[in-house]
């Protein structure tokens, strides 16, 4: 920007495209009186629009890093449409500083709150100075979306600048429409083939399922992990960062040694974690090599929502393959979540798969031993951090975990295997400092085993009144789920709801073509359909 105010063509081109000086070839000089920059260097602005910018805008660090980023991008590009239109900036990247507002925006919940992928500190929302521009910008050089006016209004500020005065007078105007955040696939990487994010909306639930890149520096190993919110609100968390951003009593407002301890580590988060040890050996070098891939994203059919991904890199000779669906039953106010996780190794393995849900427990349907004592969990990879407070062995039945969160009810049922193991545990173990937040979790382990299914359903099912007293479908709308059909080619789920009524969902596990056509029987009964997967009645 000093460049520009100087009018200093060779500042400006170290800005865009470099600043050592033998990338320029001192004879050569474009028609503006800038230095031609020599071809095969990877530096400067434009290279870090390429770099983290997928082509959807989404910014591989997540969101909450974008929200920082978004403001110096955004203004500088600002400036450079404004004095030297004809780098036409904004059109760079089929746009893509355009689409990183939209995409942003639609990374956060029902109350603006961005989504904590990665490093993210709880509670940083698009209320944010720094959105006020990003927003004012999108605005004014993106085609004036009447919708971005809805979240200006909503910020009740604008900046004093062309952009800002746009959005001022478009305010003034009436010109606004409701922002409408809908279910969305971001592609990761600088090309978008490097995973996605997934966020499927039904109803008021959000659930967000992350198979990106590693995320640079401030990336969590947690390939296939997922998050719920409803209405705003988180049901199944992210831990998010350890740190208490600009608070001088915690290590000067710096990132706390917990981060890497523990709030990167895998079992701090809602996905499969092999023999106690964190994916790509919580190694930046491992992780930072790989990435998730995509498998299905559907979103046509509002009543049955699928997000599913594959991973083979986080553990050796491992595969894991996760699907996650949101269904809606006319017979029942919520959707509710299907979770199928696949899991394939050429070598037996302890598995957890922990589920950080908030709130109070209700009620289980399984009896438990709560320790006098709590126990840590482990020695390492964040197990280090974790209280063991209660377990169970069980037998291959259902279990159902009943909980109360912001005066709603929410069942988590889970199918189970023979001698599987569940665990409460609860965070801040080895904390001399409490710098961890307390909260449980319950983990489902499965030991000496090589090929696993874990199947489970997240449903919100009810209410609380603390006027009247009284609860409202308090308890768990589905009374089973079992396994019909596992193989290599297919797996398919029964789930039975207490009106007496059965949904079976198939999905094929190996070709996922839209156009494929499929078989499968199953106890006498073809099942036939085309795509990569199928909800049905079981009639």
């Amino acid at each position: 920007m000093i460049a520009l105010s100087m009018d200093d063509n060779m500042l400006l081109d170290r800005a865009l495209n470099g600043v050592k000086d033998d990338n320029f070839d001192p004879n050569e000089k474009d028609n503006d009186g800038g230095y031609i920059r020599k071809s095969g260097q990877n530096i400067g602005f434009y290279a870090n629009v390429n770099e983290p910018f997928s082509p959807d805008g989404y910014f591989t660090e997540g969101p909450y890093y974008q929200r920082y980023a978004s403001y110096p991008f955004l203004i500088f590009a600002q400036a450079l449409e404004n004095i030297k239109p004809d780098h036409k900036v904004f059109e760079y990247k089929d746009g893509v500083l355009l689409k990183s507002v939209n995409a942003l925006l639609n990374l956060s919940d029902a109350d603006g709150e961005f989504f904590l992928l990665n490093d993210a500190q709880k509670g940083m929302s698009y209320f944010n100075a720094s959105l006020i521009s990003t927003v004012d910008i999108g605005y004014h050089f993106g085609g004036k979306n009447p919708e971005l006016l809805s979240i200006a209004k909503m910020q009740d500020e604008v900046t004093l600048d062309d952009a800002g005065l746009a959005v001022a007078l478009g305010i003034k105007e009436g010109k606004e429409k409701p922002f409408v955040k809908k279910s969305i696939e971001l592609s990761d990487g600088a090309n978008g083939d490097e995973g996605a994010v997934g966020i499927i909306r039904s109803g008021d639930l959000e659930l967000v399922f992350k198979y990106t890149a590693h995320g640079l520096s401030h990336g969590h190993y947690d390939k296939l992990s997922f998050a719920l919110f409803e209405d705003g609100n988180e049901v199944v968390q992210d831990y998010g960062m350890g740190r208490f951003v600009n608070i001088e009593q915690k290590g000067g407002g710096n990132y706390l040694k917990e981060n890497k301890t523990w709030a990167r580590q895998t079992i701090a988060h809602n996905t499969l974690v092999q023999n106690e040890t964190s994916q790509f050996k919580g190694k930046y070098d491992i992780g930072s090599k790989y990435h998730g891939n995509k498998y299905v994203f559907s979103i046509a059919d509002e009543n049955v929502q699928v997000a599913s991904a594959k991973e083979e890199n986080a553990y050796p000779g491992t595969k894991l393959h996760r699907t996650m669906v949101t269904i809606k039953d006319e017979d029942y106010d919520n959707p509710y979540v299907l979770d199928i996780m696949r899991v394939s190794s050429e070598n037996s393995n302890q598995y957890d798969l922990p589920f950080y849900f908030l709130g109070h427990i209700m009620q289980t349907n399984f009896e438990y031993n709560k320790l006098s004592v709590p126990e840590v969990l482990g020695t390492s990879d964040g197990y280090q951090h974790l209280y063991k407070e209660a377990s169970a062995s069980v037998k291959g039945e259902n279990i159902k975990l009943n909980w109360l969160r912001n005066n709603k009810f929410y069942t988590y049922s889970a199918l189970t295997s023979n001698n599987d193991e569940v665990i409460f545990g609860r965070i801040g173990a080895n904390d001399p400092d409490f710098n961890l937040r307390n909260e449980q979790t319950l983990i489902l382990r499965k030991k000496n085993a090589k090929d696993v299914l874990y199947v489970s359903t997240i449903e919100s099912h009810g209410t609380y009144s603390p006027v009247s007293e009284l609860a409202v479908n308090a308890y768990s709308n589905i009374k089973n789920i079992k396994v019909l059909h596992n193989s290599i080619e297919y797996t398919a789920i029964q789930i039975d709801t207490k009106n007496d009524k059965s949904k079976i969902f198939i999905i094929s596990n190996k070709n996922n073509d839209i156009d494929a056509e499929h078989k499968l029987t199953i106890n006498n009964r073809e099942y036939a359909w085309k795509g990569p997967y199928k909800l049905t009645e079981n009639k």
